[in-house]
């Protein structure tokens, strides 16, 4: 686990009077996208409301010092103890903190920038294998590159692109010195290509690489090597506490792999093994562990992770380690391995509770199971796929013993504004019979097959449980989360429940900075909500990581149980429409300048029947001078079964009477509420105060927590 460090920077605050407009620090590209370890690299960042910024990682082995004389460069150092893998990279400047961006570093090959012109096979940029070249796309022109092979080789060829938050869709050719095309890739890892080639005569190559469109702008990495590269690892998950060993199928994985024969049409694939063991508390608080940041799978980045527990692994062939990370889920059951020829006809025979890790060999492939259940109730029934970054599309049917289809699952998860945990994966549950035989058909839609079609059927007595993830609420870019001083921010939940999960789920922040604060918030209708973090007028400037965890509680054999997860935290990549979100390691906040206005309810807590209105005191602090326009009050992300009237303070107004409807048979309990102000504030970034424009700012209020209560029953209700 990284460091949680806190980093206090007291700085000279300007006057309230002639403060700069309420920015979002936002960081769009940084060149290059990474480094060895080791190694330095001269970092260029380009992005809006960076003032003053310095990079920060969130690994302390990587670190960045300015360049003097040249401004938004930064001279990148890699520590010795750094592993391979993606790092957040992130400004913090005057503003705040801003977005992640990815960050790649890479073990044991040489850095190598690229130089213009290389447009052509006469003009052309020498590399070597095991180098990596980081460039940027041409407009209109491809970047060529020459390489010499001897007869025998087999290399890799990976750009990596949108794996890197780059909006590059390459595009790559291998040429011979007759500009002859040998071979050619486009989408292999979600947009970003990859040729696997072994040269049949020694001589010089050619690799030409351009953005789909001829874009030009665009950073990329381009790795050429003989290192071991992982098709795919079998089984894909894992049992907890047990120590696996994975067959491995990939290319260049040592002297002790063989030829794979057990996926057919797919014989360039060699096979050796690797043995690893799962970490020991990924199920006790459910998370999801990497190395890389799993985004090899889709076209754009996704929340795909959101709801499976698991970690990466990073297979070693003849003491090297492979270059590239494979997801494996982690599960409290034994686990069961697929076993062809599972048709219709002979479908295999499995037993509940199952967790069975499987392959579509080959197109057309249907898996069909059987199975005879040995309890009644309601049975969770899930397909990872897309989660375990699988390229399949799989969906599920269930039959009872007469052939009748009982049910059909396939796409499920949400999609809330940039959060997209909306999956390719089947997800459901069905009722079952004791005693009663059934079968279940897992396929591809679209009838695929072969090594990376894999995917993990899990099926058991359904268990109630959660996931909660957050994302920066701001809409509609990308950025970080950062509080001014005396005001709030939140960040926008979003809750995948499974199992028939149907309880509360209260939220708590650990690590939190001096002068900051927030209040455990129950989530308790829905899948989406808020999380208020606030800052005293006190709090001195800070940057750096927090932890907000979940709590729930289900049935037990003795009463209630609490159990608790991990909240996982998000970034939005791009402001390109909505569903573009990317897991990260940590939530990060800032804390900066003096907010314009600070609103808090009266009293925190307050009672409410269920069916009923109640009045509740709203306070409005305006710590701007500047601020003299009505303020509009609006609720934040509130359940249906919670109505506010509108509302708005007046240029004079410092109390507001909100009243609050409470529809009737919401469930009793705790629901922690917030709602937003919006008003025009006249702000500026010039420190004389000239130049100043009416904004509109938004920011929430404190949260107040409903306690909801059921009505008194009436003699009519009680039958009289």
């Amino acid at each position: 686990m990284l460091p949680k460090l806190w980093v206090f920077i007291f700085v000279l605050m300007a006057p309230a009077s002639s403060m700069a407009q309420l920015p979002s620090p936002r960081l769009d590209r940084i060149t290059p996208l990474g480094a060895s370890v080791g190694g330095k690299a001269e970092l260029e960042i380009q992005g809006t409301d960076l003032e003053e910024g310095i990079v920060v990682f969130e690994h302390p082995g990587i670190s960045a010092t300015p360049i003097d004389g040249k401004e938004r460069f930064f001279l990148v150092s890699v520590g010795n103890d750094v592993n391979e893998g993606t790092y957040d990279c992130r400004v913090v400047g005057k503003y705040g903190v801003s977005n992640p961006r990815l960050f790649a570093v890479h073990r044991g090959m040489a850095d190598v920038a690229e130089i213009e012109p290389n447009n052509s096979q006469s003009d052309t940029q020498q590399i070597h294998v095991n180098e990596v070249v980081f460039g940027s796309s041409d407009n209109n022109e491809p970047d060529v590159f020459k390489i010499q092979l001897e007869a025998g080789t087999r290399v890799t060829i990976d750009c990596s692109a949108g794996r890197l938050d780059s909006m590059l869709d390459a595009t790559l050719l291998l040429l011979d010195s007759q500009g002859k095309q040998l071979a050619a890739s486009s989408d292999y890892f979600g947009r970003d290509p990859m040729i696997d080639f072994e040269s049949l005569a020694s001589g010089d190559y050619w690799i030409v690489l351009h953005d789909l469109s001829y874009r030009g702008g665009f950073p990329y990495r381009l790795m050429v090597t003989t290192r071991p590269h992982v098709e795919n690892v079998y089984p894909r998950v894992a049992q907890q506490g047990q120590t696996t060993n994975f067959k491995v199928f990939g290319r260049n994985l040592g002297t002790s792999a063989k030829e794979s024969t057990g996926i057919p049409q797919e014989r360039k694939l060699v096979e050796s093994n690797f043995t690893a063991s799962t970490p020991p508390d990924l199920l006790q608080f459910g998370s999801f562990r990497f190395l890389e940041h799993p985004s090899q799978h889709a076209v754009a980045p996704t929340a795909s992770t959101c709801t499976v527990n698991g970690w990466q692994i990073r297979p070693e062939s003849d003491a090297k380690p492979s270059v590239n990370a494979i997801n494996v889920m982690s599960t409290d059951l034994p686990v069961t391995e697929e076993i062809e020829n599972n048709d219709k006809d002979t479908p295999q025979p499995v037993v509940l509770p199952l967790a069975l890790s499987g392959r579509f060999d080959f197109p057309r492939d249907a898996d069909w199971f059987e199975f005879t259940a040995t309890e009644n109730g309601n049975h969770s029934l899930d397909v990872y796929c897309e989660r375990i970054a699988g390229q399949a599309d799989p969906y599920a049917v269930v039959f009872d013993e007469k052939g009748n289809r009982i049910l059909d699952l396939d796409d499920f998860g949400h999609r809330i504004n940039a959060f997209d945990g909306h999956l390719r994966d089947p997800s459901g549950s069905v009722n079952l019979t004791e005693g009663k035989k059934y079968k279940v058909l897992v396929q591809d839609r679209y009838q695929r097959g072969g090594p990376r079609y894999q995917y993990v059927f899990v099926m058991r007595p359904s268990q109630p449980d959660f996931f909660v993830a957050t994302i920066h609420s701001q809409n509609p870019g990308p950025g970080g989360t950062t509080l001014w001083r005396g005001g709030a921010a939140y960040l926008d939940v979003i809750i995948h429940q499974t199992g028939g999960y149907s309880g509360p789920i209260v939220l708590s922040a650990e690590n939190l900075p001096a002068g900051v604060h927030s209040t455990p918030t129950t989530l308790g209708l829905g899948n989406s909500g808020t999380f208020v973090l606030w800052a005293d007028q006190s709090a001195p400037d800070s940057v750096g990581p927090i932890r907000l965890i979940a709590t729930g509680e289900r049935p037990g054999e003795d009463g209630p149980v609490k159990f608790s997860r991990e909240v996982r935290p998000y970034s939005r990549v791009w402001n390109q429409g909505d569903g573009t979100s990317q897991p990260m390691r940590e939530q990060w906040i800032a804390v900066r300048e003096k907010a314009p206005f600070a609103l808090r309810f009266q009293e925190p807590r307050v009672p409410v029947i269920a069916g009923q209105k109640v009045d509740v005191k709203l306070n409005l602090e305006r710590i701007w001078d500047s601020l003299k326009e009505p303020l509009n009050i609006l609720p934040s992300s509130w359940p249906g079964n919670f109505k506010l009237n509108s509302a708005q303070f007046s240029n004079t107004m410092n109390e507001l009477m909100l009243t609050i409807e409470v529809q009737q048979g919401t469930r009793a309990g705790e629901y922690t509420l917030a709602v937003l102000g919006q008003c025009q504030v006249p702000f500026t970034k010039k420190a004389d105060g000239s130049e100043l424009k009416n904004t509109l700012v938004s920011l929430p209020s404190q949260p107040i927590t409903l306690i909801v209560q059921s009505p008194e029953p009436t003699s009519k209700s009680l039958g009289k």
